[in-house]
C-alpha cells in the first residue's frame, strides 16, 4: 500500500510534463523557433489581425464576428486544447502538497515562482486561463496565480524576440523592463492583500484536498478526462460569446489611425482601456503596434497598447471570475490600464 503511494505522485509527474513538455513543444516552441527567423528576415510576422491593412476595423456586424471569431480561433484553437489539458492535468495529476509548497505560500516565493514557471508557457491570456483556474482550484496563491497568468503573455520571450525584429530593441526593452514590474509586482501585491481569515481557509481548504486526492479511487485517465470535459463545457461556452461580441466592437473600441491619433495624454489612456478589454492571440499586439505605427499613430498610443493588448482580456478576466475575488480582478485590470499608461509615456519621453 506504501509502496502503491510513493509511486503514484511520481507517475502523474512524469504523465504531466511529458503532456506539457511534447504540447508545448507543438504548439509553442518549435512554431516561434521558425517564426523567429521569419522575423528576422521580413521584420515582419503577418497582418494586424485587428483591422488588417485597413486604416480602421470593419464596422459592428455579425459578419465582423464571425471574422473576428474565425481569425482568432484558427491562431488560438490549439493553444486553449492544451490549456484546458494542463488545467486540467493540474488537478489530477500533480501532488496537492507540492502546488501548496511552491505557489500556495503568501510570500514573494509563490510569485517568483509562478511568473518564472509561465515563461516557457508562452501562452495567450485566455489559453494559460485554464491552467490558472487549475492552479487556484488547488489552492496556488493569488498573487503566485495571478504571475503565473500575466508573464505567459507579458515575459513570453518569443514574443520579445519577434518585437525586436520586428518594431526595434528598444521596445522589446520597454516591454520587458515593465513586463517584469507588472508580472511580479502586481503578484506581490495581490498576495499582500490576502487577509488572515483567507488564508486559514485556504489552509483548510488545502488539508481537505489532501485528503481526497490520497483517498481517490478509479482510473485517474477517466478522473482526468472528465475534469477536461466539465472545464470545457463552463468556460469556452462564455469565451466564444465574448470574442464574437469584441469581434464586432472593435470599430468602437479603436477609431480610425492616422496621425490624428498622436501622443496626447487623452489618447494613451483611451488606447491603454481599449487594450485591456480587447482580446489577441499569442503576439498580435506586434503586428497590430507595426501597422498602426506605418499609418503614422503616435509612439505614445502604440505605447500603451504594448502593455495592455496581451495580459487581461474581457474573456480571460470572466474565465477567472470564479477563481479570484472581483476586487482583485478588478486592481489587475486597473494596474494594467497603469501600466499601459505609463509605458505610452516612456515611449514619447525616450524618443521612440
Amino acid at each position: 500500500m506504501n509502496t502503491t503511494r510513493q509511486t503514484q505522485p511520481a507517475a502523474g509527474w512524469l504523465i504531466f510534463l511529458l503532456v506539457a513538455v511534447a504540447g508545448l513543444f507543438y504548439v509553442k516552441w518549435f512554431p516561434y523557433y521558425h517564426r523567429a527567423f521569419t522575423a528576422a528576415e521580413t521584420h515582419s510576422i503577418g497582418k494586424s489581425i485587428l483591422m488588417g491593412t485597413d486604416a480602421s476595423p470593419p464596422a459592428p456586424s455579425l459578419a465582423a464576428a464571425l471574422g473576428y471569431a474565425l481569425a482568432y480561433g484558427k491562431a488560438i484553437w490549439q493553444a486553449m486544447v492544451l490549456g484546458l489539458v494542463l488545467g486540467s492535468a493540474v488537478q489530477v495529476l500533480l501532488p496537492v502538497q507540492w502546488i501548496a509548497r511552491v505557489l500556495g505560500k503568501t510570500s514573494f516565493g509563490s510569485v517568483a515562482a509562478g511568473g518564472l514557471l509561465a515563461i516557457p508557457g508562452m501562452m495567450c491570456t485566455c489559453c494559460a486561463a485554464p491552467v490558472v483556474v487549475g492552479l487556484r482550484q488547488r489552492q496556488a496563491s493569488p498573487g503566485g496565480a495571478i504571475a503565473f497568468w500575466l508573464g505567459n503573455s507579458v515575459l513570453n520571450p518569443a514574443t520579445l524576440v519577434f518585437m525586436g525584429f520586428v518594431l526595434g530593441w528598444n521596445w522589446a526593452a520597454l516591454r520587458l523592463v515593465l513586463g517584469v514590474l507588472m508580472v511580479f509586482g502586481l503578484g506581490y501585491l495581490v498576495n499582500r492583500l490576502v487577509t488572515p481569515k483567507e488564508a486559514e481557509a485556504a489552509d483548510a481548504q488545502l488539508a481537505q484536498l489532501a485528503a481526497l486526492q490520497e483517498q481517490a479511487r478509479g482510473n485517474a485517465f477517466v478522473r482526468w478526462l472528465s475534469l477536461f470535459a466539465r472545464m470545457a463545457a463552463r468556460l469556452i461556452p462564455e469565451y466564444i460569446v465574448l470574442i464574437l461580441l469584441l469581434g464586432a466592437a472593435r470599430a468602437w473600441l479603436f477609431p480610425h489611425v492616422g496621425p490624428e491619433i498622436g501622443n496626447q495624454f487623452g489618447w494613451i489612456v483611451a488606447l491603454a482601456v481599449a487594450g485591456m478589454l480587447f482580446v489577441i492571440p499569442t503576439a498580435g499586439e506586434v503586428p497590430i503596434i507595426q501597422a498602426m505605427l506605418s499609418l503614422g499613430m503616435g509612439v505614445g498610443p502604440a505605447g500603451a497598447l504594448l502593455m495592455t493588448l496581451p495580459p487581461i482580456s474581457v474573456p480571460s478576466l470572466a474565465m477567472l471570475a470564479r477563481s479570484f475575488r472581483p476586487r482583485l480582478l478588478t486592481l489587475v485590470a486597473v494596474s494594467v490600464v497603469l501600466f499601459g499608461v505609463v509605458s505610452g509615456g516612456l515611449a514619447v519621453a525616450l524618443g521612440f
